[in-house]
């Protein structure tokens, strides 16, 4: 997500390395490579403009401190206008009523089907609602299964009349029916449509009329680039939506629509699609998402999927059992699981300032572990329990069991011993209170300051 964005803003910067003092020309030098980076991110060109302009005003209007480079007060100005790009706050969606109504919208091939089934989700999991899901595209037999469908895998209730061609009376019978039965949010998936189709916009605002919905959202492609603000734009005059949906944004390297959309639209962006899983829904927070383009990471956002992963029972089970120095592989093989329900890997590493630069061209895709877990299902429960009984001809068997080499099981094993002892020894105080003292000596030894 922005590689090549982060990219050039970062070699932007390097513009003003090792110059003194902030002057209109070292500015303008660097604006012009800023410039250059939204234009090739697909970013409105006025948008791009006024974004440097403004820039550059507040650049020349402050004094560096002498604590702060040139480059450091440059990116910090670059964050706070990236972050009023996109809007500034994070935007919150409306979803209160007796039920609350959302009215999903967009163009053919964006996501509306799928994003309808993981904002039900969201909704479900994170709120704690009861949503129904209200299948109301009358063209494609096929959506409605699809909606059927992903309402089975998530335990949601899907709402459907296929006998009828009329989508406002769709909607219609689905809320009556949520209400009736104790569903406090309805989300009304709709056809996909052409902008330039009349007859497809004008049922929209009939649907739209005829439902008061509480949040209307518009879903589009981020795939799409500037395509896709214009899209928006074009809804926006017809519908006007409450905020965007932009969905595949995992896939989009340019930004230019999470850049240029609210500018354009004057109208929030709410959740980003973040990847195929149904729980890869995410909502959109500027200033985080500023932080991810210069490199900066999201530390919040990492910690925020450890805590939903994040069971306290299971935790002090844990705790216990590496002060008694009884962790074992299938406690190793469940914090995997863990590690694994939080999102793809790539992107949680990208969460880690300094670490998005130091993976760039690095490959690590959802299977990263599966030759970790395979080695580890390919043990008996006694040994997994008991790594000591490991020897030779059991790491051949786990070894032939798990596809894997024996140097690989070998090195799992110790790995796995390294990470038991440091567990174990950072669990009890007394040695953690030594390891401090140690630290300290060392630094004095060094010729640095005391602690």
């Amino acid at each position: 997500m922005f590689e090549n964005l982060s990219d050039k803003f970062d070699r932007a910067f390097k513009v003003l390395k090792g110059q003194g003092q902030i002057t209109e020309i070292n500015v303008a030098e660097t604006l012009k490579e800023v410039r250059r980076a939204l234009l090739d991110a697909d970013v409105n060109f006025k948008t791009a403009k006024n974004f440097t302009t403004k820039v550059k005003e507040k650049a020349l209007g402050r004094n560096v401190l002498t604590t702060v480079s040139p480059g450091q007060l440059l990116t910090k100005i670059c964050h706070e206008e990236l972050v009023e790009l996109m809007g500034g706050e994070q935007a919150e969606i409306n979803f209160k009523g007796n039920p609350g109504i959302i009215l999903m919208a967009g163009l053919q091939g964006s996501g509306k089907t799928t994003h309808s089934g993981k904002l039900a989700l969201w909704l479900k999991e994170k709120q704690r609602k009861t949503p129904l899901l209200v299948a109301c595209d009358v063209y494609r037999p096929a959506a409605i299964d699809q909606l059927h469908v992903l309402g089975d895998q998530l335990g949601v209730e899907v709402y459907s009349n296929k006998e009828e061609k009329n989508p406002v009376k769709i909607a219609q019978a689905g809320i009556a029916h949520a209400k009736s039965n104790g569903f406090n949010v309805v989300i009304i998936d709709t056809a996909g449509r052409l902008a330039v189709d009349e007859k497809m916009m004008s049922e929209i605002e009939d649907v739209k009329n005829g439902i008061n919905p509480t949040e209307t959202l518009f879903v589009v492609d981020a795939m799409t680039g500037q395509d896709a603000v214009n899209t928006a734009k074009t809804f926006n005059e017809r519908i006007n939506f409450d905020g965007v949906i932009l969905t595949k944004l995992d896939g989009d390297t340019r930004g230019g629509a999470a850049l240029s959309i609210k500018t354009v639209v004057d109208k929030p962006i709410k959740f980003v699609g973040m990847g195929e899983k149904m729980d890869a829904l995410d909502i959109f927070y500027p200033s985080r998402m500023a932080d991810r383009i210069l490199g900066m990471g999201d530390v919040v956002s990492l910690v925020e999927k450890a805590q939903e992963q994040f069971d306290e029972k299971e935790a002090k089970k844990l705790q216990k059992k590496i002060a008694q120095n009884k962790f074992d592989f299938d406690d190793f093989y469940a914090q995997l699981q863990q590690i694994k329900k939080m999102g793809n890997v790539k992107d949680l590493m990208g969460m880690i300032p300094g670490m998005g630069k130091a993976m760039k061209g690095v490959d690590i895709d959802d299977d990263a572990f599966k030759g970790i877990e395979s080695i580890i299902q390919s043990m008996t429960p006694k040994e997994r329990a008991e790594p000591a009984l490991l020897n030779s001809s059991r790491k051949n068997r786990i070894a032939k069991g798990s596809g894997t080499s024996i140097q690989e099981v070998n090195k799992l094993i110790k790995q796995f011993g390294e990470t038991k002892k440091m567990m174990h020894m950072m669990s009890n105080k007394k040695n953690m209170a030594n390891m401090m003292r140690q630290m300290k000596g060392m630094r004095g030894g060094m010729g640095m300051p005391g602690m």
